[in-house]
């Protein structure tokens, strides 16, 4: 591709600079992927020599360290007690005997049974009592895993505090051999409201998002590993079990008869990107428009339309949606009403009940999605455009700009500037958007040639709506949704991060300063 100047760029026609500019995109989409790639390499040799660093760190200070810092290398705070630093030496003591205490009880056993998540399932045994066979449950897979996870978890906070405790240890011995005092357990507590008072405040948080985020995250991306299913629900029916790679290679898999995954996935997938596309861009502008007309001088009851265009979002959209989804029914008003007028001769399937009519739900739902999704955008845009200096469009004025010039060279690069992180975000909410096609279309209309391979997959279900249906029933298939949800959030973090290395507010951070 021709590369242009500043100058021969501005020299080129409309047309041209539009194609130019188009090019550029898709040619840039090789090189940020090849910076992704050195990203992660560099990523992954920083993460090896950290490792490599810390090793040999502790290494040293085992060799060069008094018998007071190596007797901590077993006892934890030990060092510290030793010299005088009570408060931290008990507490470092007190989560070794935590740790100890939970492994021997409760840890080893979870540890041990996670490689094969069970061994006794449920089974018929004799009951004298009852003198009859009874159902008798053994162990539970999913507890299993649960626990299995917590237990490794609660390991790597010990390994990571029996490495603070080797540094503490090092510094306090190094702080005593130049002649200087310790902290002492009031200065500890002083420091966690003063100068370490930002840890303080982030402990909670922190430990919330592991617990409540990162774990279950875990958890879920383990689950794809396994024949978790409704079958298989690891207590009442039957233990499930590790299958390694079996359930992505069903996914992605191209042979198979009717249990082709692959042709599924990728046809929602394409729809899930172009519904994520078009609620993004329409709400949009669409929404840059009306706040642009709100806000023109001239305009009388300002505050009446935006009051008007606000109670869409007042409303909850469980009430809204469904009451849409019954207004454009085949028996409901919208139709109703198109047929006492005579403009149509029969009832309109705006909802697709057969696949020959899948084109029309789509545009539905993307259409009602603009309703939704404006108000949004028109309070966005209302705040945005009230702070661009008006001296640009007086000067622009004076230049002969017209409205349409003022648009493209003033209004539209400052808002894409603002809200290009918006638009990211909104994009990849669109993407998991489960109220509007749930709620509306419930998928519809049902893809026959995919139900039999992956549930009662239609139309204009979203990957995450189908991920919602393969998990409900009594077949539910909670392993191949954690693969469904592995695989959405790949394609989502590829696109997020080639997208948002693009913005113009994340290159050009000082041009609006």
């Amino acid at each position: 591709m021709k590369k242009y100047s500043d100058l021969e760029y501005l020299a080129l026609p409309k047309g041209k600079k539009f194609l130019y500019k188009t090019a550029s995109f898709f040619a840039s989409i090789p090189v940020a992927l090849k910076n992704l790639v050195l990203k992660i390499g560099r990523f992954f040799k920083e993460f090896f020599q950290s490792i490599g660093n810390e090793l040999s760190d502790i290494f040293l200070t085992f060799k060069n360290g008094d018998w007071k810092t190596r007797l901590s290398f077993l006892f934890m705070g030990f060092g510290s007690i030793a010299r005088g630093q009570i408060l931290r030496g008990l507490l470092f003591l007190l989560f070794e005997l935590v740790f100890i205490f939970y492994m021997i009880f409760a840890g080893a056993h979870w540890m041990s049974m996670l490689p094969s998540l069970g061994k006794v399932g449920p089974h018929e045994e004799y009951s004298e009592v009852l003198d009859s066979y009874t159902t008798v449950y053994g162990d539970n897979s999913f507890k299993i895993l649960l626990y299995g996870v917590l237990t490794v978890f609660f390991i790597i906070a010990f390994i990571y505090t029996w490495r603070v405790n080797i540094k503490q240890n090092k510094i306090a011995q190094e702080i005593t051999a130049s002649g200087k005092k310790l902290k002492s357990g009031k200065d500890d507590l002083r420091s966690l409201v003063d100068d370490q008072f930002h840890r303080t405040l982030l402990a909670l948080p922190l430990t919330g998002i592991l617990i409540f985020t990162v774990m279950p995250i875990i958890f879920m991306i383990l689950v794809a590993f396994t024949n978790y299913d409704g079958t298989h629900d690891g207590y009442n029916n039957a233990l499930f079990t590790w299958v390694g790679l079996k359930n992505f290679n069903t996914m992605l898999s191209w042979s198979g008869g009717g249990n082709v995954y692959s042709a599924t996935f990728g046809e929602v997938l394409a729809w899930t990107l172009i519904w994520a596309f078009f609620a993004t861009f329409t709400n949009y502008f669409l929404g840059m428009f009306v706040a642009m007309m709100i806000n023109k001088k001239g305009i009388k009851m300002k505050k009446v339309w935006r009051t008007i265009l606000v109670l869409t979002i007042a409303i909850p959209q469980f009430i809204s949606l469904l009451y849409v989804s019954k207004m454009f029914a085949k028996n409901g008003i919208v139709n109703g009403l198109l047929l006492r007028l005579g403009w149509i001769k029969q009832a309109i399937d705006f909802w697709g009940s057969t696949a020959h009519n899948a084109i029309l739900p789509r545009m539905m739902v993307i259409i009602i999605n603009i309703w939704i999704g404006i108000p949004y955008l028109m309070l966005i845009a209302t705040g945005i455009l009230m702070n661009i200096p008006q001296d640009l469009y007086e000067s622009s004025r004076i230049d002969g700009a017209n409205a349409w010039q003022q648009y493209t060279k003033i209004t539209l690069p400052y808002m894409l500037f603002i809200t290009g992180p918006y638009l990211l975000t909104s994009f990849t909410s669109n993407m998991n958007n489960f109220n509007v096609i749930y709620l509306l279309t419930g998928g519809a209309p049902i893809n026959a040639a995919a139900s039999t391979a992956a549930g009662s997959v239609g139309y204009t279900d979203l990957l995450i709506t189908w991920l919602f249906k393969i998990t409900t029933g009594a077949g539910a298939q909670y392993y191949m949704a954690s693969v469904i949800g592995i695989l959405v959030f790949a394609v989502v973090a590829v696109i997020s991060l080639i997208v948002y290395n693009a913005l113009p507010s994340i290159k050009n951070e000082e041009d609006f300063q």
